[in-house]
């Protein structure tokens, strides 16, 4: 009787511990299919918005031109800074550049603002497991506070004497690499805390012919792919920021991509002159290029004009390396899709400023033009349609939004607006103006004086007005020079009209505009 007693309450208990890990079962199963949505943050370094689904019909980039058919494709995003650390800090924190104080590339954020909480790091708050592979905040910064996993790298690539040194750093020719270390030592022996280690310099442009894999970006991607495997199985939802170093220079890209263009078929802009009546803080040295092979002895673009010939090839290595990165861009999205979590990802590509590629004579970025301030921004959300908006936002707007898409807290203090409302409706009314600044020291100004110049931009008119810095300070002093351009008539921004009667009274509003700053053009 004891047996048969036993064995029926064991049949019960089995029945019962069963219906129990059934439940168990479809509870782990709607939680993990109701859990909050990942997001995959695609970062592509001096990538400006000179893509196939920004009306470019003569670069390559299928992919990325694919993904934005499902996304939201914003026409005008503009960064707050047209460098890369003040870009990247700006948009990682929530704060415009005179807030965090981050203005030029040696200025380290977390330093700056020990205390301040990233996109990453809020996003931890709520659960989520956050990774960051290559380029996210500028040069060698992982910051373990923001990430679980915060420097994840090839494993060629992760040696103890490689650490400091930036992905695009490298090159595939062992010829190379060994000139490269030898005037990287000869630089670190005269200045230890030299600019990123040393490791900036080589030949500006290398096409070997070797697979993907054989460069920076195409080795980090196998592991972007490998960490989505492991990221699927986890419990909790994931931030995976992924940031690409192409096309910053030098421009290395496997042949294949240098291939898909005829050099001498690629056009050239018609723009290589200074803007006129410009002043004379307004265009960059192009310091930048000047520390790779054969260039040092370029100088301020209203000195100095690039060879031909030197230009076409300059040109030809940006757009191989855009569509090296897009096919990466690619081989990534598939995987997600494979993986089935594209339902269940948000997915932004941003670039974190523009690029020169000979406009107004000049090179790389570092101006308030619109050239080098406006962005790519593309985002794809569950529940959100796509489409295309010509509203004017910002970079800063990114960490409001991602909170917003992902329903989690929005922070009181972040000085951008999220732009989800336009993923529902494009054509909605949205805010009056955006805002950039750059911040010119003397060493690269031609007169050898300080200034920031603040920029605001409305749907037709760009005003940049130029103001002495107090360093000691961080306050702007008076008023030096005044640019202003008519998008209507000069969408290239090549005439400054400051000053001409016709536009006294557009000059002056937005003079008011720029004065009264972000918080006067919050959108409703």
């Amino acid at each position: 009787m004891r047996n048969a007693t036993t064995h029926a309450i064991g049949g019960i208990f089995l029945i019962l511990f069963s219906i129990g890990c059934g439940e168990s079962v479809k509870k782990t199963e709607v939680q993990k299919t109701n859990k909050k949505p990942n997001i995959l943050f695609i970062s592509i370094d001096d990538l400006r918005p000179d893509i196939g689904c920004y009306g470019n019909t003569e670069i390559k980039t299928p992919r990325i031109d694919e993904f934005a058919n499902s996304a939201t494709v914003f026409q005008r995003t503009y960064c707050q800074a047209a460098v890369c650390a003040p870009s990247r800090a700006s948009l990682m924190t929530g704060l415009r550049p005179d807030s965090n104080h981050v203005w030029h590339l040696g200025d380290k954020f977390r330093e700056l603002n020990p205390d301040v909480v990233t996109i990453p790091q809020h996003f931890k708050k709520f659960g989520y497991h956050t990774v960051n592979m290559g380029k996210i905040f500028h040069n060698y910064m992982p910051d373990s506070v923001s990430f679980d996993e915060p420097d994840i790298r090839p494993s060629r690539y992760n040696k103890p004497e490689m650490r400091k040194r930036d992905g695009e750093t490298f090159y595939v020719d062992p010829k190379i690499q060994k000139k490269q270390k030898h005037k990287r030592d000869s630089l670190i022996a005269l200045r230890p805390n030299y600019y990123a280690d040393g490791w900036n310099n080589g030949p500006a442009w290398e096409m070997p012919d070797v697979h993907d894999t054989m460069c920076y970006d195409g080795a980090q991607n196998v592991l972007a792919i490998k960490k989505l495997k492991e990221l699927k199985e986890r419990d909790e939802p994931f931030f995976f920021a992924l940031g690409y170093f192409r096309p910053h220079l030098p421009f290395v890209a496997p042949k294949k991509y240098w291939d898909l263009y005829d050099r001498e078929k690629i056009v050239m802009p018609e723009n290589s002159y200074l803007p006129e009546n410009s002043p004379v803080m307004a265009m960059n040295l192009t310091y930048e290029l000047r520390g790779y092979d054969n260039f040092r002895h370029i100088k301020h673009p209203s000195e100095y004009q690039l060879n031909p010939d030197t230009a076409r090839i300059l040109k030809h290595g940006y757009y191989a390396s855009v569509s090296y990165v897009d096919a990466l861009v690619g081989d990534v999205l598939d995987e997600l899709k494979r993986l089935n979590m594209d339902d269940n990802t948000i997915v932004i590509i941003w670039g974190d400023h523009g690029w020169k590629l000979g406009e107004h004579n000049s090179w790389c970025k570092q101006t308030n033009y619109h050239i080098d301030t406006q962005v790519p921004m593309i985002i794809r959300a569950p529940g959100k349609d796509g489409g295309k908006t010509m509203a004017l936002t910002e970079l800063i707007d990114i960490y409001p939004t991602l909170c917003d898409l992902a329903g989690i807290e929005t922070l009181d203090y972040m000085q951008g607006n999220s732009v989800a409302p336009l993923m529902d409706n494009p054509n909605k009314e949205w805010k009056e103006a955006v805002f950039s600044q750059f911040h010119r020291r003397p060493k690269v100004s031609p007169d050898g004086k300080r200034y920031m110049g603040y920029s605001v931009q409305t749907k037709d008119m760009h005003l940049i007005e130029w103001r002495t810095w107090d360093l000691e300070t961080t306050q702007p002093g008076e008023v030096i020079a005044i640019e202003l351009y008519d998008h209507k008539t000069d969408p290239d921004e090549n005439i400054n009209i400051a000053g001409f009667e016709e536009y006294k009274t557009e000059e002056a509003k937005l003079i008011q505009l720029l004065r009264d700053g972000w918080k006067g053009v919050r959108p409703n």
